[in-house]
């Protein structure tokens, strides 16, 4: 686990503000919602994704696949709009 240096105080209600610099470091907007967790005596804080969200649309659909061992999900809109990018990427490399 890294630090960070930053430290703050739960307030009346609970709440902790989370650093903005940690927020752009992890892609955390506006109304993403956090998943926590305990480890021992560590809670653990984790952007929540849930299982099934196509990786490039966010649909859920009962056509979504789960592809690279299971570290990527695709709907198949998701999956054409990657294998687009994947081509015009290959194709601006050979020019």
């Amino acid at each position: 686990m890294k630090a960070t240096g930053v430290v703050r105080k739960v307030d009346e209600l609970g709440r902790i503000v989370m650093p903005i610099e940690l927020r752009r470091a992890l892609d955390i907007s506006i109304k993403d919602s956090i998943e926590f967790f305990v480890d021992q005596d560590k809670i653990v804080l984790k952007k929540y994704k849930p299982h099934g969200v196509c990786f490039m649309t966010g649909e859920i659909t009962s056509e979504n696949r789960d592809y690279g061992n299971g570290n990527i999900t695709l709907s198949p809109e998701g999956a054409a709009m990657l294998l687009e990018e994947i081509k015009n990427a290959l194709y601006q490399a050979k020019a």
